[in-house]
């Protein structure tokens, strides 16, 4: 990992939907702060402005440049021209903006080659080879994200419904279900409703390792499914840019299950036999700060958008 120039100030921000995380770097220290995450409904260059103009407000605060990886960020909205002109400030002189799939990847492995898969509620997997780059899914609840958290949330409902059917086997996602919707048969209409439907789906995966780590057998198919799904992904990427012997980091929350990394493990070491899985160098706010040096040759760049004023 590149280290940051100390006469240059850099703001790094990691921009998820659960928060906002900041790091300000000038000279030798290091100052960090956490902002309620981006709303997805709104415009994303303003959030993420206002986020900069109020970092920068604070103290004696000098950043030279603006670094930001975002979650789910389109190509419509990486406009790093649009956030400098957005922030307003003389003192920023460049800024860098990456979905933060890139971020990830720089956090976890660095500038060599090597893929990173991300599930949280979503997933996203980022391959880097020698000379170009690959993304495997990241295409959100309803089109992709297999593996997520969400994908083994509406597994979970889906096996709670058809045990309550009597479709399917019994299991303790059923009695899980029934604790949040006492009336199972009108879980569906309450769901449907509500706003936060994603996240409330999300939130049976933790109930998923936890049962499939108490013997659950449906929670472990699901588990086992899960994990082959992500490792796919992993196997698919690492394929498409010629980068099969390469480090593989597994980050984010639905690899807390054991069930899931087990499997996730067997499947990669069966149909992916040369790669490594290995431990993160550090976080997506690492990376995010790693974009200010960024080498221009690297197979990355081609996916930032940069603007200097």
């Amino acid at each position: 990992m590149n280290s940051l120039a100390p006469a240059r100030g850099v703001l790094a921000i990691d921009a998820g939907q659960t928060g906002i995380k900041v790091r300000v770097t000038q000279g030798g220290t290091v100052r960090e702060e956490i902002f309620p995450g981006i709303l997805t409904h709104e415009p994303l260059i303003p959030q993420l402005a206002a986020i900069a103009r109020k970092v920068l407000a604070g103290g004696d605060t000098t950043v030279a440049s603006v670094a930001a990886g975002v979650s789910g960020l389109t190509s419509r909205e990486a406009d790093a021209a649009a956030l400098l002109a957005g922030i307003s400030d003389a003192r920023v002189r460049d800024v860098r903006l990456a979905h933060d799939s890139t971020t990830s990847f720089l956090g976890a492995l660095g500038l060599g080659p090597g893929a990173v898969v991300a599930a949280g509620t979503g997933v996203v997997t980022l391959a880097v080879g020698a000379s170009h780059v690959a993304r495997v899914d990241g295409w959100g609840h309803i089109m992709g994200d297999a593996g997520s958290g969400y994908w083994i949330g509406r597994e979970a409902l889906d096996a709670a419904m058809r045990s309550y059917d009597g479709r399917g086997p019994q299991t303790a996602l059923r009695r899980v279900a029934e604790e949040r919707w006492p009336d199972l048969g009108r879980a569906y209409i309450e769901l449907q409703s509500s706003s936060e439907r994603v996240s409330i789906v999300a939130s049976f995966a933790a109930d998923v390792a936890r049962l499939a780590a108490e013997g659950d057998a449906v929670a472990q198919l699901i588990s086992t499914r899960a994990g082959a799904e992500l490792a796919h992904s992993v196997e698919t990427a690492l394929r498409r840019v010629d980068a099969e012997d390469a480090d593989v980091c597994a980050i984010g929350g639905v690899f807390g299950s054991a069930a899931v990394r087990e499997a996730f493990a067997t499947h990669l070491a069966s149909h992916a036999p040369r790669a490594r899985i290995v431990e993160p160098l550090g976080a997506g706010l690492d990376g995010a700060a790693a974009l200010a040096d960024l080498p221009a040759q690297h197979p990355l760049a081609a996916d930032l958008s940069v603007a200097r004023g």
